[in-house]
């Protein structure tokens, strides 16, 4: 088994949609945004700030994304990570959310937010393994109108 994270180019655009629904599919609610997500918004994401894609056996089988916060751009939101269903259970989705936190730390980004969605509780723990900290004072920039506020997670990475 050979694990590989490259960084996506805008090429990566509609393979990063099609992963992203694929990952999003029976998993998270249908009402959530990414089950329609598309290339024109996975390149806007991916001009302003960017995504890995996650490869197993040279095969695409996961993909996130991170976006810089407008007002302040030295705090990126990690969005969109999945990883696809026949692939779970192996804990894969790490080598994403590891390959974010290098990118930003070589980017000197002061600080990576995250959200997890109130039927995603299980991530809590995950994601506190890697530094990530409750921070219910903030908003997640990306929520979904429609759906319950997800809990925002903050891993400050410096001044």
């Amino acid at each position: 088994m050979n694990i590989v994270v490259r960084e996506a180019n805008l090429d990566d655009a509609q393979l990063i949609a099609e992963l992203t629904r694929a990952c999003w599919a029976g998993k998270v609610a249908v009402t959530s945004s990414g089950h329609r997500e598309t290339a024109v918004r996975v390149l806007q994401d991916l001009q302003s700030g960017g995504a890995f894609i996650l490869l197993r056996d040279d095969a695409a089988i996961g993909s996130v994304r991170w976006v810089p916060l407008d007002h302040e751009p030295d705090v990126w939101e990690i969005t969109r990570m999945g990883v696809l269903p026949s692939y779970r259970g192996e804990h894969l989705s790490q080598h994403l959310l590891e390959a974010v936190i290098h990118r930003a730390f070589a980017a000197d980004v002061r600080e990576l937010r995250l959200a997890v969605r109130a039927d995603q509780e299980r991530l809590l723990d995950l994601y506190s393994a890697y530094g990530f900290e409750l921070a219910p004072e903030l908003e997640y920039t990306h929520a979904n109108p429609i759906e319950p506020a997800p809990m925002v997670m903050r891993r400050v990475l410096g001044n």
